[in-house]
């Protein structure tokens, strides 16, 4: 894979982009400290803005890397961030990425993580050379593996009692999309 590090993306609705520490307060407001949005993930809820700065200055330095690659998810309508999304796992082996995501409850069931996963998509098999871009939910959160499959990923399968979040030691579906699928739906 060419790796390319997080860079500014647009679509219609959205702009991912880097985070910043000024980002830290409407990230914290707007998903970092709320328990529906980390009920199925590995992190707490934040406590306060201090620790969502802490975060976002540990993702910052990281930006300098090529391989690292973290969006927050920026709402072009209300000028805000609303969410982020980021590569979790590179299996370089295999040129594949797993993707993970939380956006705030407010903005649930409106397609913003399906069409910013869509572009996370095309980024990394037009422009990455990745060959699979793959994603997973608790079982007990259908509604994530819902926009997987708005992403265009097909269901693989679950794995029972495989993973851990906040809920404890969980099943885990997984969802992917390979890079000759991407073209064929494209080319469509």
């Amino acid at each position: 894979m060419k790796h390319k590090g997080t860079v500014r993306i647009e679509t219609q609705r959205l702009v991912l982009r880097r985070h910043t520490l000024e980002d830290a307060e409407s990230m914290f407001n707007n998903w970092a400290a709320e328990k529906e949005v980390t009920k199925f993930l590995r992190w707490q809820p934040y406590k306060c803005v201090e620790d969502t700065k802490k975060m976002i200055a540990e993702w910052v330095a990281s930006y300098s890397k090529p391989d690292f690659y973290f969006w927050t998810i920026e709402l072009k309508e209300i000028g805000d961030i609303v969410g982020d999304i980021s590569v979790i796992a590179i299996n370089e082996d295999t040129e594949s990425v797993e993707l993970g995501y939380g956006i705030g409850s407010r903005w649930w069931g409106k397609g913003i993580t399906a069409e910013a996963g869509k572009a996370l998509i095309k980024f990394f098999f037009e422009e990455v050379g990745a060959r699979r871009v793959y994603a997973k939910h608790a079982s007990g959160n259908p509604n994530s593996g819902k926009a997987m499959q708005k992403m265009g990923m097909k269901y693989e399968g679950t794995l029972r009692q495989s993973d851990k979040c906040n809920q404890g030691i969980i099943d885990v579906a997984y969802y992917s999309i390979l890079k000759d699928e991407y073209f064929r739906q494209k080319n469509c």
